[in-house]
């Protein structure tokens, strides 16, 4: 129970999960080199969710496409819903996102509509950030 004369009921704080942490822990991957040659000029992560889902490559596409290209895509369509988005600090995303087919001859089938959420918030002093996740990753 916190004492009656503390103004912080939430004080003391005995554990904080750092931005940072979460990129060295793999939880978040750090993509802000590209972002900025995609046009950002602060920090963005994605979720290791929207990394496996989104970016990565099975093994049975290397040669079709590469993880470079799918993140460029992804971090492209962000920059353009950042800036139809910019009064806001959360926006819902629409990216395509040819899937490994079991049978690479079925190629007829459309591409898969994944909806990551882009948020910008306060990175681990106060700045700002961006991270690129699933709803379930918030």
């Amino acid at each position: 129970m916190p004492d009656s004369g503390n103004p912080n009921p939430f004080d003391p704080v005995t554990s904080t999960y750092t931005r940072a942490r979460a990129i060295e822990d793999g939880i978040l991957v750090d993509v802000s080199d590209t972002a900025r040659e995609a046009g950002f000029n602060i920090p963005v992560a994605v979720t290791r969710t929207v990394w496996e889902r989104i970016v990565a490559l099975p093994d049975g596409y290397r040669g079709f496409q590469d993880e470079s290209g799918r993140l460029w895509d992804v971090l492209w369509m962000a920059r353009h819903y950042a800036l139809r988005a910019a009064s806001s600090d959360r926006v819902t995303m629409s990216v395509l996102v040819r899937d490994i087919r079991k049978d690479l001859r079925d190629s007829h089938r459309p591409p898969r509509r994944h909806r990551p959420v882009m948020a910008i918030g306060a990175g681990d002093q106060g700045e700002a950030v961006i991270t690129i996740m699933f709803s379930e990753d918030d």
